[in-house]
């Protein structure tokens, strides 16, 4: 069995790799940095699973999963992420993903989701699953956030990391011009005006750190 682990921090590399490495003894394992070393990676090599880390440096975790998806539709990713749940969960598992759990997940979780999606299954925790059943029962307003493209959410969070839009045009290789354009779509769809008001929304909702 082949694993490929894709996170920037390579103590978190090692760490995941030493914890799967005492459940899948004869396990293959594999790593890379961004999203180019993982492309290429995948591309080059057959792997059975991805643990995919959701932020990357450059070109995001979500764009990675909807590559990675694309180069191999029948290839499981975990992803495994610092974030809550409750705001990124729903969004990478309609983009492709196998599951989702956070970095604070106990060893023994992270080795039933890989045993699960390995199986072909899909990972979500109990507190994740009991909250998507209510959602699929419940009627109410999607807070404006979810009704962002997966490349609206990302311009989202670096505008309120901080940077400006030649900056992130720089790190996403796209043009000002089209920064812009992702920019001014994502503040109409939440009915906001400045930066600072995205901020403010980013901060309050934790999408952001």
């Amino acid at each position: 069995m082949k694993i490929l682990i894709i996170d920037d921090h390579a103590m978190v590399r090692k760490g995941l790799r030493h914890c799967l490495a005492d459940e899948f003894h004869r396990a293959e394992f594999g790593e890379a940095r961004n999203a180019q070393e993982a492309l290429a990676r995948v591309w080059k090599d057959k792997w059975d699973v991805v643990v995919l880390d959701i932020t990357l440096p450059g070109r995001g975790g979500l764009e990675v999963l909807g590559e990675l998806k694309k180069a191999r539709p029948k290839l499981p990713v975990l992803v495994l992420s610092m974030h809550p749940e409750d705001q990124f969960a729903v969004r990478v598992l309609k983009a492709g993903a196998s599951g989702y759990m956070t970095k604070e997940s106990a060893a023994e979780e992270l080795v039933g989701a890989v045993k699960k999606v390995l199986a072909g299954g899909r990972y979500v925790s109990p507190s994740l699953a009991e909250k998507m059943a209510a959602a699929m029962t419940l009627d109410f307003r999607k807070p404006p956030h979810e009704r962002l493209s997966n490349r609206e959410f990302q311009v989202l969070r670096l505008i309120a990391s901080g940077l400006r839009v030649s900056d992130i045009a720089r790190e996403l290789c796209l043009s000002v011009h089209t920064i812009s354009t992702h920019r001014a779509r994502l503040l109409e769809k939440m009915g906001l005006a400045t930066n600072a008001s995205l901020t403010r929304y980013a901060l309050e909702n934790h999408l952001v750190q």
